[in-house]
């Protein structure tokens, strides 16, 4: 058998990969993180596969998961949200089954920013304003950062961040960012990027804690700052310039 791990996107049904949506198919075993995995995605699996939401489980009850499946011979689909590659917990399991001898595979998925950046509208690296795109987060009960990864750390870079898992330190991300990109620099926080409930907030830096106390938002939100969240007036890129040689457009009589 096989565990195969598959990224179930950001939330939307229909923002899963054909690859992860044939899996979930074809494996007898599903096991997805109930709290941040929408329900509807379970309706790609067959009739009486067996699911289990892993949502109150401790690690070492999913690992006697795989191994009951192991023994019985049974494929296991394993949705986790957003993308296998960020912030999945994937890692600690793939340890587990290398150890038991459990062969696994991996889909990526949709991660969370992306649907988030296309909920904004927002193309997130804008030719001469903001070429880099940070993913990070703060520290919290779950793990901590890295000495090195800090919120002042990169923001000496300038590039756009991508927040998770901070919407409760909204007024550390406030405090470490300010002197930074200074106070009219934009924020945006998407909640529940591509579910039905899905709900945009627009802001600076100075406005943002007043804004968010009025329209409150928790968990499963990214909070984007960085001056391509609202770059207008930027040089076009050379990639579709009618005189930029390149080699697919045989252009060498202009």
């Amino acid at each position: 058998m096989t565990v195969h791990f598959i990224g179930a996107g950001p939330g939307a049904a229909d923002l899963i990969t054909l690859r992860g949506r044939d899996l979930l198919a074809a494996c007898p075993v599903c096991l997805y993180a109930g709290s941040i995995v929408s329900p509807e995605l379970l309706r790609h699996c067959a009739p009486g596969t067996r699911i289990v939401d892993t949502a109150p489980l401790s690690l070492d009850e999913i690992e006697a998961e795989y191994a009951a499946a192991h023994e019985a011979g049974q494929d296991v689909a394993r949705l986790h949200s957003g993308d296998l590659s960020v912030w999945s917990a994937v890692a600690e399991q793939i340890r587990r089954l290398e150890r038991l001898g459990i062969p696994y595979t991996m889909t990526p998925g949709v991660p969370a920013f992306a649907a988030a950046a296309s909920a904004l509208g927002r193309e997130l690296t804008i030719p001469e304003v903001a070429q880099s795109l940070v993913l990070t987060r703060v520290s919290g009960r779950a793990s901590k950062m890295p000495p090195g990864e800090t919120l002042a750390a990169f923001g000496r870079t300038g590039a756009t961040l991508a927040i998770h898992l901070a919407i409760h330190a909204i007024d550390r991300v406030v405090a470490e960012l300010t002197p930074l990109y200074g106070p009219d620099c934009p924020v945006a926080i998407v909640f529940r990027a591509s579910w039905p409930d899905e709900r945009v907030l627009r802001a600076t830096l100075s406005t943002v804690e007043e804004k968010l106390a009025a329209d409150p938002m928790e968990r499963t939100a990214i909070i984007f700052v960085g001056q391509s969240l609202a770059a207008a007036d930027f040089t076009e890129s050379s990639l579709y310039d009618a005189y930029y040689q390149r080699r697919f457009r045989g252009r060498e009589g202009l």
